[in-house]
């Protein structure tokens, strides 16, 4: 960009919100003006928008409407027609979830990628198909605003051929029966920002922990291995996703349990994780303030999954030199960052307690062989920068 008013829009479409952020460059860096979502879209829709401060800066609600994505990006157009009265809108990045083996690099959106990006719906339906909707609305309705699709499957490309591998046969690889890897933008801004934290950081493994989690092996900023691998169900269990699944486990359901592919889908997206497990919530703040065992339960089997997942991941990596905390529950849980912290004093890690509770950024001891750290992940700039990038030819 040339001018300093020159704005980009990220936008991030879920199941059942849109999130956005503006950023604009000030003294050749780029900067955030606002962020705002759309939530509880077909069931009780509400719109908020903050300044980078935190001020509420608009508030509207649609009680009782059936209000989806298409009207959400309509009322979203028309606020930020206003919003940006001053400054000059010259593209839009996108998350898009699943890029498969073919788009390892962010990319202009033409229609033909598009139906291009459609093809990888099978591999991650309950992300794909809303990641994509605001992308042909605004190529219908506004086909001279420039749009840049970033993928969480990216980052992963750099694995070795084997770890993107399943011992399946040939003609399943092939077709495409493979490990991809997400939360790639997550794990590519930690990557760029953790050198100067930990300029001795060469191997490091990062816990994105949220609702949805996984980990990632990366050695001098590029992926080795991670926990994620054909759909971003795999790995660790998640707020409602499963995580690692002994594949008979499906076999039974189908035979004893005559579930047939959509119940098996609503279990393991939906009904599993820690809510499954927990009976409770999802949300590891109500678990971790519950006395009940069923909690407790999940928590644990949080905590254990993460510290075998540690442990294979340092395999992958060859030695460790340090761990990132990020996301949700890695930025904000600091009893669970405890927990995985002592589990691991094995690989090297001895914790600050005192610095874990406020946060960070580290929180391994001054003498630890092993550092830890909490990074606030920020996926949004990640994606305005390489929309940057590719309106500019970069």
């Amino acid at each position: 960009m040339r001018r300093s008013n020159d704005a980009i829009l990220v936008l991030n479409a879920g199941s059942s919100s849109i999130k956005l952020s503006v950023f604009s460059e000030r003294a050749g860096e780029l900067a955030l003006q606002m962020r705002g979502t759309v939530e509880g879209l077909y069931t009780a829709p509400r719109f908020v928008a903050q300044d980078p401060s935190g001020r509420v800066v608009a508030e509207k609600s649609w009680p009782g409407a059936k209000f989806g994505h298409d009207d959400a990006m309509e009322y979203l157009r028309d606020f930020l027609k206003h919003q940006l009265a001053n400054d000059r809108l010259v593209g839009v990045g996108h998350r898009i979830v699943h890029g498969g083996l073919a788009y390892t690099t962010p990319v202009r959106v033409l229609p033909e990628t598009l139906k291009s990006l459609e093809r990888f719906i099978p591999l991650a339906p309950l992300h794909q198909p809303h990641n994509l909707s605001p992308i042909a609305l605004l190529l219908e309705r506004a086909p001279e605003l420039p749009q840049v699709a970033c993928f969480d499957t990216s980052f992963h490309r750099t694995n070795p051929p084997v770890a993107q591998r399943f011992a399946l046969p040939a003609e399943l690889h092939d077709a495409g029966v493979q490990r991809y890897g997400f939360h790639g933008l997550s794990y590519e801004y930690i990557a760029s920002a953790l050198p100067r934290l930990d300029p001795n950081a060469v191997k490091a493994v990062v816990l994105h922990l949220g609702n949805g989690s996984s980990m990632c092996a990366m050695e001098a900023g590029r992926s080795i291995a991670t926990t994620m691998s054909f759909t971003p169900a795999d790995g660790l269990p998640m707020g409602t996703r499963c995580g690692a699944l002994d594949p008979g486990v499906i076999v039974y359901l189908m035979d004893e349990r005559k579930m047939d592919a959509r119940a098996i889908e609503r279990l393991v997206y939906h009904e599993s994780g820690l809510l499954g497990v927990s009976g409770i919530s999802s949300d590891m703040r109500t678990l971790l303030a519950s006395a009940d065992p069923s909690a407790s339960l999940a928590i644990d089997l949080y905590v254990y999954c993460i510290g075998r997942e540690l442990g294979s991941l340092a395999a992958a990596l060859g030695g460790l030199d340090t761990i990132v905390f990020t996301a949700g529950i890695g930025e904000h849980a600091p009893a669970i960052r405890e927990r995985v912290c002592r589990d691991a004093a094995w690989l090297g890690i001895e914790l600050d307690a005192a610095a874990n509770a406020r946060g960070g950024p580290r929180i391994s001891a001054a003498g630890s062989r092993v550092s830890a750290w909490v990074v606030p992940t920020n996926e949004e700039l990640m994606i305005a920068r390489h929309t940057q990038r590719v309106l500019e030819g970069t």
